[in-house]
């Protein structure tokens, strides 16, 4: 399932909706993501200045990824010109 986060505060709730689906608490996830629970405290409340090293650490402690789309056409005409 992929879901469109257009701001920090779309991304924190779903990292909170999936820990809680996951029956995770805060204390928990932190250890699993090796990072602090302020940080996990912090992303949940949609702070916008998080480390993006530690946000990917938690999406993949909760099973997710992170993907970038719309932007193949441009990174296409970026590699041909490269050539």
């Amino acid at each position: 399932m992929s879901s469109l986060i257009q701001n920090s505060i779309d991304l924190g709730r779903l990292v909170r909706e999936s820990r809680k689906r996951l029956k995770l608490t805060q204390p928990q996830l932190a250890l699993a993501a090796n990072v602090g629970v302020r940080f996990i405290v912090e992303l949940e409340a949609g702070k916008p200045t998080l480390r993006l090293e530690n946000i990917l650490r938690v999406l993949q402690a909760l099973g997710g990824v992170l993907s970038v789309e719309g932007m193949d056409p441009f990174i296409a005409n970026t590699q041909e010109g490269a050539h």
